[in-house]
């Protein structure tokens, strides 16, 4: 086994509560090294971390590595239905849906009406709002 390969295996294994099934995968071809990452489902969380940044601080400890060793090293976390996770769509996954805009309906009314043509009364404070800050 390689250095790469175990130096991942090693901190995988520490950070997981399955160690048993953290497999790392090694391919080597002109881009370099790509080391393909599966863990247990139920440790995805604890391996992709808070807006991704463990993923990118393990990936960032591979580039290190590899400058090194004059390669260059990739890291792809294997998803559990069979696709994979890239920096990318770990640091950008966007929502299906978002609200829609609300629009007033005139400056003296409390009265709102959003684009989907749904109509909603909120009774407003009558003093200032940010005088209250």
């Amino acid at each position: 086994m390689d250095k790469d390969q175990e130096f991942v295996e090693m901190i995988v294994k520490a950070l997981v509560d399955n160690p048993d099934k953290v497999i790392v995968d090694r391919k080597v071809d002109e881009l370099g090294v790509l080391l393909t990452l599966s863990v247990d489902p139920s440790d995805m969380g604890k391996i992709i971390g808070k807006e991704g940044r463990t993923a990118k601080a393990i990936r960032t400890l591979l580039r290190v590595l590899g400058a090194r060793n004059n390669a260059r090293v990739n890291l792809k976390i294997a998803e559990p239905g069979g696709g994979t996770y890239t920096p990318d769509e770990i640091n950008h996954e966007l929502p299906s849906t978002t609200a829609a805009p609300v629009t007033q309906t005139s400056s003296n009314s409390d009265s709102v009406t959003l684009n989907d043509d749904t109509s909603h009364r909120d009774s407003m404070p009558s003093e200032n709002p940010t005088s209250i800050l």
